[in-house]
C-alpha cells in the first residue's frame, strides 16, 4: 500500500498479486481477507487507468462481501462505494 500511495503502482502490482494468490491458497477464494486484496487490486489498476482489468475485480470483490457478510457491512459497503465510484468515473460522472 505504501508503494501506490506513493504513485509507484508497477511496483506495487506484483506485490497486490502475490498477496491475492497467498490469500487466496491460505485462506480460500472465498474469504473476506481475499475479498478486500481483490478490491485492492481493482483500486490499483484503476488508478493505473487499466479499467476493463479492475472491473472484474471490483465485482468478484463486490460479490463476495455480499455473499460472506452481507450487504450491511461496512467491509461490503466500502467495496461497494469504491466500485460505484469506478463506474460513475467511467460513465463520466465524476
Amino acid at each position: 500500500m505504501l508503494l501506490k500511495s506513493q504513485g509507484r503502482y508497477d511496483e506495487a502490482e506484483p506485490l497486490y498479486r502475490r498477496a491475492l494468490d497467498i490469500r487466496e491458497r491460505t485462506l480460500g477464494p472465498e474469504h473476506p481477507s481475499t475479498a478486500m486484496t481483490l478490491n485492492n487490486l481493482a483500486r490499483l489498476l484503476e488508478n493505473q487507468g487499466r479499467h476493463d482489468e479492475a472491473e472484474p475485480l471490483y465485482r468478484r470483490a463486490l460479490d463476495l462481501h455480499e455473499k460472506v457478510l452481507g450487504p450491511g457491512h461496512p467491509n461490503t459497503q466500502i467495496v461497494r462505494e469504491n466500485y460505484e465510484a469506478f463506474q460513475q468515473e467511467r460513465r463520466g460522472e465524476k
